[in-house]
Parts: structure tokens; C-alpha cells; sequence
């Protein structure tokens, strides 16, 4: 590893030897791990933090040689300390990983061997979920007259009416609805479902709506570059491959359009397809089939099924007489 010299930091808690490792640990992340910028300053943030609890629980500064003896003990104590001032799981489990890199590139280094950091657990992190939209606004998504006073060209306003439109009337992801070739898509009145290729390389078969089809039939007759069935059916402003990046910006635009908050991501279109079919009473497993899941256990939580909707199930379908 190169020994090239990193700007000195401060640390009024640990002795110069750890402010000099903590440099060049930061320049090297960002150096040869391309780490971005937000992050380098919070693993930066994260190890002060510890060296100013550690500084205090011990009595006095931090050194290589007592740093590399932590214990255990020590490092939960921290993580109490900050799980104490309301931190969120998120935030732990990346101060962990910070720790847990700096000891790494001190072994790397030499300095010593901190093996007390992989005894300690990554703290659960709650899994959240996308907020569905209402039922109408996920529908103004899908049409293009709701952007009509942008300066773009009509056929680009119609293809993102169309992608959204797949997003929440098939369920897609969006890498899923980008995928999909010319030919995989029926013209209107020629077929009503769609083979789409998700995760792990898998097919599953989705219905799609008439209208929906025609959205997309718009845009293909408006597309100023030709389409060929074995290409992707939804082209950048270019000709070339559509990125998902444009597909969030058009919703970005949209959600101020609208009063829609943040929540509203080309995600969170597939998330309310799942959401308003079990509203409507869809199967559980039918669900499970539309998205992809390979566990029920992911719908499950994906739909965000709450005591309210089971205790409603429960009282109207239980054999009680």
C-alpha cells in the first residue's frame, strides 16, 4: 500500500499516530475505493465520535496500542451511547462498517489487530417500504396531457407516460418495463399480457392492459427512431437505451406538478399496483406470481399487509356458525 502523506487531521481525543492512520485510511478510501465524498466525511464523523467516547470512557487519549486492544465491551458500550441519543439503525450499522474498515487498514498497515470489531453484530436495521399513491394519482401519471407544458418534444412526454403506466398497470420494475423489446410488446387488441424478464435472469407472465398497450402504441408510432422487434421498445432522447435516471427525473417533475410528496418514485408506482390489488381483494400468492417474488414472505412485507387488513379478512371469511 502506498505510503504517500495525508493531510494531518486534529483529534483532541487520540494521540498524533491515530490522527496520521486516520488520513491516510480516509485518503485511501477515497483514492483506490473511489469512495464518494458524503461518505468519506461520514465514516470521518463516525470514528471521531468513537475516539471522543473511547478518550472518555477510558480517562485519557487514544493510542494505536489501546485501540487495538478494544474490547468487545467497549465497542458496545459506544453503540449504546449512540443508539442513546435516538440514532437510527441505518446510521449504527455504517458507523460499524467505518470501524470495521479502519481496523481492517490498520492490519493492513501493521498497527495492529482489532478483532474485538467483528465480534459485534450489525444492529437490525427495520426494513421500509414505499408509500403507495392514491389511486388517482398514480393514474395522472400515466398521461402525457399532465406534462403538456413542458418544453419537450411530444414523444418523449408520451414515452414516459407510457413506462409509468406499465410501472403501475403491470407491476414492473422499472429496469423490467426498460428491458422489454419491441417484440415482447402486443399492439393493442393482439395479445393482453406481457413475458418479462426480472431478477436473477427469471420470466414470469404479467397481464397488461388494452390501454395501457395503446399508451405504448402512441409513443412507438411517434418515436422518431426506428424500433426494430428485437431492440428495446423505449429509446433515450438519442436513439440509444433509455436510462432509468430519465424515468426518475420525469417523475421528480411530476411530483411538483401534482403535490405529490417524495415518496413518489417510479418504485413506489409498482408498489401501489401490489397495494390496490389486495385492497380490491386480490390473492396473496396471485400477487406474489405479478411481481416476481420468489418468497410469499416479500410480498408480504412489500404490500405492507397490516393487523387492520387481516383482522378485516378474518372477519368476514371465518366459518364462526
Amino acid at each position: 500500500m502506498s505510503k504517500a502523506a495525508a493531510p494531518p487531521l486534529e483529534l483532541a481525543s487520540a494521540d498524533p499516530s491515530i490522527a496520521q492512520e486516520m488520513a491516510r485510511w480516509l485518503s485511501h478510501l477515497g483514492a483506490e475505493r473511489r469512495l464518494s465524498p458524503k461518505t468519506l466525511e461520514a465514516y470521518g464523523r463516525d470514528l471521531r465520535q468513537c475516539l471522543d467516547f473511547l478518550c472518555s470512557h477510558w480517562g485519557e487519549r487514544v493510542t494505536l496500542k489501546r485501540f487495538a486492544a478494544l474490547e468487545a465491551t467497549d465497542i458496545r458500550a459506544f453503540m449504546a451511547m449512540r443508539r442513546a441519543d435516538d440514532i437510527a439503525g441505518r446510521s449504527l450499522m455504517r458507523a460499524l462498517a467505518g470501524l470495521r474498515s479502519f481496523g481492517r487498514f490498520l492490519e493492513r498497515e501493521g498497527k495492529g489487530k482489532v478483532g474485538a470489531l467483528s465480534a459485534i453484530r450489525a444492529p437490525k436495521v427495520a426494513k421500509t417500504l414505499p408509500k403507495p399513491l392514491p389511486m388517482a394519482s398514480a393514474k395522472r401519471l400515466a398521461d402525457a396531457d399532465e406534462r403538456a407544458g413542458e418544453d419537450r418534444e411530444t414523444w418523449v412526454l408520451a414515452r414516459d407516460a407510457a413506462v409509468m403506466a406499465l410501472l403501475y398497470g403491470s407491476g414492473l420494475r422499472i429496469s423490467e418495463a426498460l428491458g422489454l423489446k419491441r417484440r415482447e410488446v402486443p399492439r393493442p387488441g393482439e395479445g393482453d399480457v406481457l413475458i418479462v424478464t426480472g431478477k436473477g435472469n427469471k420470466t414470469r407472465m404479467v397481464p397488461v392492459l388494452q390501454n395501457v398497450l395503446q399508451l405504448v402504441q402512441d409513443y412507438a408510432a411517434m418515436c422518431p427512431y426506428p424500433l426494430p422487434a428485437e431492440g428495446p421498445i423505449f429509446v433515450g432522447a438519442r436513439g440509444g437505451p433509455l436510462s432509468p435516471r430519465i424515468i426518475q427525473l420525469a417523475m421528480e417533475r411530476l411530483r411538483g406538478a401534482l403535490g405529490l410528496p417524495d415518496s413518489a418514485t417510479p418504485h413506489a408506482l409498482r408498489h401501489s399496483f401490489a397495494t390496490h390489488l389486495l385492497s380490491r381483494g386480490g390473492d396473496l400468492r396471485a400477487i406474489q406470481e405479478l411481481l416476481g417474488h420468489s418468497s410469499l414472505s416479500t410480498t408480504q412485507i412489500y404490500t405492507g399487509i397490516d393487523s387492520e387488513r387481516l383482522l378485516e379478512v378474518y372477519a368476514s371469511a371465518h366459518p364462526r356458525r
